[in-house]
């Protein structure tokens, strides 16, 4: 008998997951308690996905095998009780997709910097030629991509509500950029909660594996203390020093960073780099040792993180005007990221 998969909530990441889905043989059905957007109606439509919207028909949603649920829908909400009361698994589309691959996955996560890191490092990765796909929270639907494309490798931005939603998944990369308190009211204003949720990243890895942490920042490096670790931990640091126990990972040098890795040493000019500020030295030197780990040439790397451009919104020059500079950072929606752009000028 053909197993129910039923999706909840018809954007990118649901609509992707039902292509996915339907791809792989199963009876799929797809319900959005808002209006689904035209191109998503036009595919579903296109390959006989049943669906709804506007509404959740409870009686097609709890016959589900297993349910699939946007991010966005906090596990409070009266319908994913009832699915958890009546035993049906609920996950997220990367746990679903990751199933369908055996491609590497390189994921990055962190209150600020997780979208800069993670285009930076997708970018890194490109330009070294490697087939790979950028997804997550940001870019086209990971399983969009696994159902129609076949990469090798997967660059993913992963928030802390996809994070909950994933069990089976492994990283073969993880990096954490920082953790500073956000949306504390999705975890009983509890900050050990979000803490505990971000660490989740780590989950299933093992001594084949690596985690690229932020050295400087409190929260991980407390949580730390607290951890046993299977994977290879490398750190990344504004310090002209690694922190004391660890011989592999990022810091600084007056107005150099150096990257050593696999006994291997890749030193740049901080001003070479095309993104500036402390902050995005950071993110540039985790990105570094990510790209590092696969052996991609020094070269590459030196250039990647030279001609890198950010994403738009973010730090973005606007104009000068009566010598005054206009910049456009309205990506930076909470107050550390407000701080991190401020302190980059």
């Amino acid at each position: 008998m053909q197993k129910r998969i039923v999706i909840l909530g018809g954007g990118e990441s649901g609509t992707g997951t039902a292509v996915l889905a339907a791809k792989q043989g199963f009876d799929v059905f797809l319900s959005d308690k808002s209006k689904l957007k035209d191109k998503y109606k036009a595919e579903l439509q296109a390959l006989n996905i049943p669906y709804e919207e506007e509404q959740h028909t409870e009686e097609k949603i709890l016959n589900a095998d297993e349910v699939v649920k946007s991010p966005g829908i906090p596990p409070t909400s009266a319908l994913i009780v009832k699915l958890k009361e009546k035993n049906i698994p609920v996950i997220g589309e990367l746990e679903f997709a990751a199933r369908y691959t055996n491609a590497k996955m390189i994921c990055i996560t962190g209150t600020n910097g997780k979208t800069t890191t993670t285009l930076l490092t997708y970018h890194l990765f490109k330009n070294a030629g490697l087939n790979v796909g950028l997804g997550g929270n940001v870019g086209k639907s990971f399983a969009r991509q696994v159902a129609n494309e076949n990469h090798d490798y997967y660059v993913l931005e992963v928030s802390s509500f996809q994070l909950d939603d994933m069990y089976t998944f492994k990283a073969d990369v993880a990096i954490l950029t920082n953790i500073t308190p956000d949306h504390l009211d999705r975890y009983n204003y509890e900050l050990q909660n979000y803490v505990n949720s971000k660490f989740r990243i780590l989950q299933n890895m093992d001594s084949q594996c690596a985690f690229i942490f932020n050295a400087d920042d409190a929260l991980t490096a407390q949580e730390m203390t607290k951890r046993k670790f299977a994977m290879r931990c490398i750190p990344f640091t504004l310090k002209e020093t690694l922190p004391k126990g660890f011989d592999e990972g990022a810091c600084t040098q007056g107005e150099e960073f150096n990257i050593h890795i696999n006994q291997n040493k890749l030193t740049m000019k901080i001003t070479d780099l095309a993104l500036k500020g402390k902050h995005n030295l950071q993110n540039s030197m985790a990105g570094g040792i990510a790209a590092c780990l696969f052996d991609l040439r020094k070269e590459t790397i030196r250039e990647s993180l030279e001609n890198f451009e950010n994403v738009e919104h973010r730090l973005e020059f606007v104009s000068k005007v009566n010598g005054v500079t206009f910049i456009n950072d309205s990506k930076a929606t909470n107050i550390n990221s407000t701080w991190f752009a401020l302190e980059s000028m």
